[in-house]
């Protein structure tokens, strides 16, 4: 076996922090590129009506239901009551929870307080944020889960 100089010792000390350079870059860069941006433009301005919105968003007193099968995506209300819901405004994004790469907005078909769309979802987590708006104008948002099964 060869003796340990001090050449050997140097390359092994540079290979080894070049590897922990490495790996830093790599995994810097790939959380900035698939960064999906913000949630708000400014997180104080938005929490100054964050209670007032919520209460408002609560007397509608709507529920969100989620479905998939068969390519096929349903979101359903259901109102206060068993009363049906007055959705009149509806937008959906449906991604990846980690990176917006995958995010899709489905056009829907609506039969009452049901809405569907013909969507393909791979196996794995999904995001669903549902933001819609009453026909007083009330806005209600809802981050939901979605799992799809492989």
């Amino acid at each position: 076996m060869a003796p340990l100089t001090g050449r050997k010792v140097l390359a092994i000390t540079v290979a080894f922090f070049g590897v922990i350079f490495g790996v830093n870059f790599v995994m810097a860069y790939q959380a900035i590129h698939t960064f999906p941006g913000l949630e708000v433009e400014n997180g104080y301005v938005a929490s100054q009506s964050f209670n007032a919105d919520m209460a408002a968003q609560k007397a509608l007193g709507w529920t969100v239901n989620l479905t998939y099968a068969n390519k096929h995506f349903i979101v359903e209300f259901d109102g206060k009551d068993g009363h049906e819901p007055d959705v009149a405004v509806l937008d959906v994004l449906v991604g990846r929870p980690t990176e917006a790469r995958e995010d899709q907005r489905p056009v829907f078909a609506r039969n009452g307080a049901v809405f569907s769309a013909p969507l393909d979802l791979r196996p794995g987590r999904w995001m669903v944020v549902v933001q819609a708006k009453a026909g007083d104008g009330t806005a209600f948002k809802q981050r939901l889960s979605l799992y799809v099964p492989g």
